[in-house]
């Protein structure tokens, strides 16, 4: 890669990211797109980019790349939290088995960071939508205790254990 390449890379990963952290996504994805293409190597540049795939709702296309990205850095929790995201797509028309590829994946962040934003909160939903309230109860509480701010989290715990009741 020549250094105006370099440069060029740097200044669209860094725009890109920027966007997505203003949770403009769509304005990201053209930008965390072309730094990609310039050099799939970078971590950043291919987490990036599958973060904004999964923020529009374009799961199938996050998912090559975070399975590669999963390989090269099997350490990282938030490759494994998009990962999670990305196989579950749209939690409504989810299968089966995309549930349970949601489900490994978000268990395998949360074993590398106990602490993964909103990890504990998304297996406490997808084990809500399957009916399995205990587990549902127990990632609910799991998600107010790491996020004790949580409202969501919160809110479904209260109905399922006043559901309890």
């Amino acid at each position: 890669m020549t250094v105006d390449e370099r440069e060029r890379f740097h200044a669209l990963l860094r725009e890109g990211t920027n966007l997505l952290r203003q949770r403009r996504a769509t304005d990201a994805m053209p930008l965390l797109e072309e730094a990609h293409r310039l050099d799939p190597a970078v971590a950043d540049a291919a987490l990036n980019l599958s973060g904004a795939y999964i923020m529009v709702g374009q799961f199938k296309k996050a998912v090559p790349i975070l399975e590669e990205l999963r390989d090269q850095e099997p350490d990282n929790a938030m490759v494994w939290t998009n990962l999670g995201a990305a196989y579950l797509g749209n939690p409504i028309l989810a299968t089966s088995e995309q549930q349970t590829r949601a489900i490994t994946a978000f268990k395998q962040a949360l074993a590398l960071d106990p602490l993964a934003p909103s990890v504990a909160y998304n297996l406490g939903l997808i084990y809500r939508d399957r009916r399995e309230w205990e587990n549902a109860r127990r990632w609910f509480k799991r998600a107010v205790r790491t996020n004790p701010r949580d409202q969501h989290a919160r809110s479904f715990l209260k109905r399922l254990e006043s559901d309890e009741n």
